[in-house]
C-alpha cells in the first residue's frame, strides 16, 4: 500500500489523484492522506513574509521524514531547490499549461490593461507586470484558485492573475488573457512527487510514471532558479521547451520595481553532462544580476 500525501486544497487533491491513477493502473494499492500545510493555514500574510522556502511543502516533508506517509505530491514550483535531508524530487508527471493569464473582475472587462489594479501576491508576477505597466497599483491576495475569485468580485481592485493549470485542472469556466510578456515560475504546470532517498523501492515505483523530457527541462529551471537565489524569494521566471531535437530556454531576472531586467533566450541541443541552468544564471549574475539580487535581498528584508 502506497501512502501518498498531499495538501487538501482542491487544487492539490486533484493532483495527488493523478499520481494515485497512474500507480493504480500499474497495479499498485493507494491510500491519499490529506496533510494541512502551514502555508494554507496562514491566509492574511503575504508569501514573501512567511520566509516563502517551503510554506507550503514543510508538513508534508515532516510526514515523509516521520513515515507517516510514503509519498507526497507537490506543485513543483512550491518546492525549494534545496531539499531537506533525505527527501528528493522522484519523479514528475507531464507538464501542461505552464503560463500565468490574466482575470478580470466582471466590472472591468473593457479597461485597458495599463490601467488594472492587479491582486499578486507574488513578487515575480508583481515585477514583471510592473516592467510593463510601471504604475500598476498593487494588492495582496491569497488562497486557492476559488478564494481568489472570491476576493477578486469583493475586492477593490480590477483583475488578479493565475497559473493557467489551476484553472485547466479544476475544469473551470473561467474567461482568461494570455500574457506573452510574463515568464512562468521555474517549473511552473508541473505536479512532483517526493520520497525519501533511502526508499529504494518506492522511488524505483515513481520511475515507471516519470515523464523524462519534462524533468530534463524543470531540472534547468530549477538550477537556473538555485544558481541565482542562493535562498533568497526573487522576481525569476523560467521555462525550457522541447521543439523537435533542441531545447528552447527563456529566463529572466527582474528587479523588485521592474525597472531592471535581465533576460537571458537561448536554443540548444540537449547534453545530459551540461549543467545548462547554472551556466544560464551565471550570465544572468555577471551581468548585473549579481548586483540587483544583493538589493532585492535588501529590500526584502526592509
Amino acid at each position: 500500500m502506497i501512502r501518498i500525501g498531499t495538501r487538501n486544497s482542491p487544487l492539490a487533491m486533484w493532483q495527488a489523484k493523478e499520481v494515485e491513477q497512474k500507480l493504480q493502473n500499474l497495479g499498485y494499492e493507494t491510500v491519499l492522506v490529506p496533510v494541512l500545510s502551514s502555508g494554507d493555514k496562514n491566509l492574511n500574510q503575504p508569501l514573501y513574509s512567511l520566509g516563502i522556502t517551503g510554506v507550503f511543502t514543510k508538513d508534508l516533508d515532516i510526514a515523509l521524514l516521520n513515515n507517516e506517509i510514503d509519498i507526497a505530491v507537490h506543485s513543483l514550483k512550491d518546492v525549494p531547490t534545496i531539499l531537506p535531508q533525505n527527501i528528493e524530487v522522484s519523479a514528475v508527471l507531464e507538464r501542461d499549461f505552464p503560463q500565468d493569464v490574466l482575470v478580470r473582475k466582471s466590472s472591468s472587462k473593457n479597461k485597458d490593461l495599463a490601467e488594472l489594479k492587479i491582486a499578486t501576491s507574488s513578487l515575480r508576477r508583481r515585477a514583471f507586470w510592473s516592467e510593463k505597466f510601471p504604475n500598476t497599483q498593487f494588492s495582496d491576495i491569497r488562497g486557492n484558485v476559488q478564494t481568489r475569485l472570491k476576493k477578486l468580485e469583493e475586492g477593490d481592485f480590477d483583475a488578479t492573475l493565475f497559473s493557467l493549470a489551476g484553472i485547466k485542472r479544476m475544469e473551470m469556466e473561467l474567461e482568461y488573457e494570455m500574457l506573452d510578456f510574463m515568464i512562468s515560475a521555474p517549473s511552473q504546470g508541473v505536479v512532483a512527487i517526493s520520497s525519501r532517498v533511502d526508499d529504494v523501492e518506492t522511488k524505483a515505483i515513481l520511475q515507471k510514471i516519470n515523464h523524462k523530457t519534462t524533468q530534463i527541462c524543470v531540472e534547468i529551471e530549477r538550477n537556473f532558479l538555485r544558481t541565482l537565489e542562493g535562498g533568497c524569494t526573487a522576481p525569476i521566471g523560467a521555462i525550457a521547451v522541447f521543439e523537435e531535437n533542441k531545447i528552447k530556454f527563456s529566463g529572466r531576472l527582474n528587479s523588485l520595481d521592474g525597472s531592471k531586467t535581465i533576460n537571458v533566450v537561448e536554443e540548444f541541443e540537449y547534453d545530459d553532462s551540461e549543467n545548462y541552468g547554472k551556466k544560464f544564471a551565471e550570465f544572468v549574475l555577471k551581468n548585473g544580476g549579481k548586483e540587483m539580487m544583493e538589493e532585492i535581498k535588501k529590500q526584502i528584508k526592509e
